[in-house]
């Protein structure tokens, strides 16, 4: 997946939307062969597959089938080298390519056409497998509808624009465990959900994305990822679209490449996401963008919820977190809705907010933050709010609406806002408790009304 120029519909994308979905089912349908007996198979009920113990293809529409040790390959246009559109297939210790093309990567992301491992409305369990791919729109493993697939100790490497490592849409699931993936294309985000949704977990492993416009994570969906490591170079970290949520656990979340971001949330209006208000939780590991240029979290025409606890952060660009209008949505009403919450945690970077948009702050359990807040003064509005343990360093005048700080405010002073010498400018309409008094910062500087 990538981030999407709204409107997302371009014209091979409004020819599929016009054909509907029995046009897509009669091609994930339409390439199948009768089923041929191979070494290493067990099948314990009956169904209907397709195979060969040197090469080929496989589909199994119904049944319980066992296999291990196989070699299954696919040349053909929209053709998934493994497809299971009913039963249950165990697959192990095989080796899965793909060369084939997809004729729409819109339909390769929405129902999984030319997936080189497909479970459509089917179960898979796939363990220990080698799977790749260099045609485009060829995900590695891919879960749709009903489809449920659980990965362990796979190998993924897929290299054609639209090859996603592992991807759902359409509702489906799929649980991976010690994954190693690699994506190399355009628009090949690694963990990525699409239209429709779907769930996906992934703990451990060590995944990397290359590809333009390829982010490590890309959620239309919920996406939890625990003890992983996860790299992108050639677009953010971690992208949420519309009211979807990434749930991340003592994981290496990074991205490096310039003028982007390091996770972005949004609404594309393309509609492949519904809603505007997504979540990004992360609880322990790290999360760097080591660009000099662009913020560590980008929220644009939607509400993007940030919680954070115990994470190590890096925003090499200074820019903590920028909330303004962008690409998406209508000009004027596009602006971003940030709402970042943390608990125990240290926040080094400043926070710009743009005229359309507005920032909520709040700072719990001995979080930190040293950093400016809408230094530029263009914010819509600007709310901070700080518990009795946590404290804000100020490293550049701010100007915020309202302050929420009992614990630090006493008499004409305000012990846990340490000014370093800089001004923090409150809006005193908004502020009655504060009765339109200046107070004095630590170390110098001063809270004054406006």
């Amino acid at each position: 997946m990538q981030e999407k120029i709204s409107p997302r519909i371009f014209p091979a994308k409004s020819f599929w939307m016009l054909i509907g979905s029995s046009f897509v089912l009669s091609l994930l349908f339409s390439c199948t062969k009768d089923e041929t007996s191979s070494a290493n198979t067990t099948a314990t009920t009956s169904s209907t597959s397709a195979d060969t113990a040197t090469g080929g293809n496989y589909a199994q529409s119904s049944g319980t089938i066992s296999k291990s040790g196989q070699t299954y390959s696919s040349s053909t246009t929209d053709l998934s080298t493994v497809k299971v559109s009913g039963g249950t297939l165990n697959l192990s210790n095989s080796t899965v390519s793909s060369s084939g093309n997809s004729s729409s990567l819109d339909n390769s992301s929405f129902y999984g056409l030319n997936a080189v491992i497909l479970a459509y409305n089917g179960t898979i369990t796939s363990t220990g497998n080698t799977i790749s791919s260099t045609g485009s729109g060829a995900n590695g493993i891919f879960a749709y509808g009903t489809g449920v697939v659980t990965s362990s100790g796979d190998v993924i490497n897929c290299t054609g624009q639209g090859g996603h490592a592992v991807m759902c849409s359409g509702g489906g699931t799929l649980t991976a465990t010690n994954l190693t993936a690699t994506t190399s294309g355009a628009n090949s985000g690694a963990i990525a959900t699409d239209r429709g949704g779907g769930t996906i977990t992934v703990t451990g492993g060590t995944i990397v994305t290359k590809g333009a416009d390829s982010p490590g994570i890309y959620s239309t969906g919920v996406i939890t990822v625990s003890g992983a490591t996860i790299t992108a170079s050639g677009a953010e970290a971690a992208v949420i679209e519309g009211s979807n949520k990434i749930i991340l656990s003592t994981t290496s979340l990074s991205s490096s490449f310039a003028n982007k971001w390091g996770v972005m949330v949004y609404q594309s209006m393309s509609g492949d996401a519904s809603g505007a208000n997504g979540y990004f939780t992360m609880t322990g590991g790290t999360l760097a963008y080591t660009s000099s240029s662009g913020p560590l979290f980008y929220i644009t025409n939607t509400t993007g919820n940030i919680n954070l606890t115990g994470v190590t952060l890096s925003a090499a660009s200074g820019v903590l977190l920028k909330a303004a209008s962008g690409s998406w949505g209508t000009a004027g009403s596009n602006g971003g809705i940030a709402n970042l919450t943390t608990s125990g945690q240290t926040l080094t970077g400043n926070m710009e907010v743009d005229g359309y948009s507005t920032l909520a702050l709040s700072l719990t359990n001995g979080s930190t933050l040293s950093g400016t807040i809408n230094g530029a003064a263009t914010a819509k509005s600007v709310s901070v709010n700080l518990d009795a343990k946590s404290s804000w360093k100020v490293t550049g005048n701010s100007r915020i609406t309202t302050l929420s700080d009992a614990g630090g405010i006493s008499g004409s002073s305000v012990s846990n806002i340490v000014g370093n010498g800089f001004n923090v400018y409150y809006k005193s309409a908004s502020n009655t408790a504060l009765n339109g008094l200046t107070y004095s910062l630590s170390n110098g500087g001063q809270l004054i009304p406006y």
